[in-house]
């Protein structure tokens, strides 16, 4: 009987603190969100958009019926499809995200990147860019993002093949289908914060993996945007009815998110850096070889996440990283070294100080530094 009752002390006292623990969580993330308000109507005179994704589309399809919102090629995983579209719509206005105060929109080019489409056809390329949603330039608009911002300063055609949640294997891919044989410089963006999450388990969707099994393989999606286009429209219906269903199910689906402790999971989630794998080094290495033989030059471009500077998290990957790509003889450029820790303050390069992307500062200066390191 005594043993039973200190059970129960002890089990009720060990979810008593856990719950409580999520509801400061809950409470810390709730209240952060009218500070950015204040700060954004105090800077720029304007209202915060606080519009979510889906209800900004709606609103923005009754002027332009052919308005995109971003959905992601990951978004493909686990799907019978007979083509992975590396990424979106052509020709296309499209909702990327908001962290800044507005919406980002771009005009997609005519493979769907984030890009001016003369870019294509310029008779050299300057700089290709491949990466995850900081390199397609996440929630600011051009001429903010790197891309736009190497474009100014070195007066030459920039290419970007960002898109938000490639990660190594997709930007492999990437390469593999839209390189060109006039690219001077390759800057391969690497974003600690979670390039390595899930890296495994994409080896095991049979077209990417043939990337790697077969280096005669394409799947000319150069060819194949029509495709493409079509796959968008639909992913974005998939997405949209997902959402109306979360929507009408809102209140019991928050009460389950507190209740399975969603936010206290997904800090201590991040806490947890993804393995170094040997599939990184030799997709690293495939690229490599594949920039040689284009007569390109492959840079490492070595992104640093918020918890470094907010939580003063250590990412132990970073120093086996860099000697990976010593080895490799490949330049490597560290932002964190370069930037980052030339700031006072290291968070003012982020939205609000809070969570996210770069904010226009944070990339212009990224760019710079890229700029001045490889010129």
């Amino acid at each position: 009987k005594k043993i039973k009752d200190y059970f129960i002390i002890i089990l009720g006292s060990v979810l008593i603190s856990l719950y409580s623990f999520e509801s400061y969580l809950l409470f810390t993330k709730n209240s952060e969100s009218p500070k950015k308000f204040e700060i954004y109507k105090k800077n720029t005179g304007k209202e915060y958009d606080k519009r979510s994704k889906f209800e900004i589309y709606k609103d923005l399809q009754l002027i332009n019926t052919d308005i995109k919102m971003t959905v992601y090629p990951t978004y493909y995983f686990g799907k019978d499809i007979d083509i992975f579209p590396l990424a979106m719509s052509s020709y296309s206005k499209t909702i990327n995200c908001n962290e800044n105060g507005y919406y980002s929109i771009y005009e997609s080019d005519r493979y769907g990147f984030n890009n001016p489409d003369k870019e294509w056809d310029q008779q050299e390329v300057e700089f290709l860019l491949v990466g995850d949603s900081f390199t397609q330039g996440a929630c600011v608009n051009r001429p903010n993002d790197i891309a736009s911002v190497l474009r100014i300063l070195s007066n030459k055609s920039v290419l970007n093949l960002g898109f938000n949640d490639h990660g190594p294997l997709l930007e492999y891919a990437t390469l593999r289908e839209y390189l060109k044989p006039n690219v001077k410089k390759i800057l391969w963006f690497y974003f600690e914060g979670n390039d390595l999450l899930g890296l495994k388990d994409k080896f095991s969707n049979k077209i990417l993996s043939k990337y790697v099994s077969d280096l005669n393989f394409k799947q000319d999606l150069k060819n194949k945007q029509d495709i493409i286009n079509i796959m968008t429209d639909e992913l974005i219906k998939e997405e949209l009815n997902k959402n109306i269903e979360i929507t009408q199910k809102r209140s019991s689906h928050n009460f389950f998110k507190i209740l399975k402790l969603y936010n206290l999971r997904t800090l201590l989630a991040s806490k947890q850096e993804p393995e170094l794998i040997p599939e990184f080094e030799m997709i690293i290495n495939l690229a490599n070889d594949l920039a040689v033989r284009n007569n390109s030059k492959l840079y490492f471009i070595y992104l640093p996440d918020y918890s470094r500077y907010k939580n003063k998290f250590k990412f132990e990957n970073y120093f086996k990283i860099k000697a990976m790509m010593n080895d490799l003889d490949i330049p490597f450029i560290d932002i964190d070294k370069e930037v980052f820790k030339k700031e006072e303050n290291p968070l003012k390069l982020f939205p609000f100080e809070q969570n996210g992307h770069y904010n226009e500062e944070g990339y212009r200066k990224v760019a710079q530094k890229i700029f001045e390191l490889v010129k």
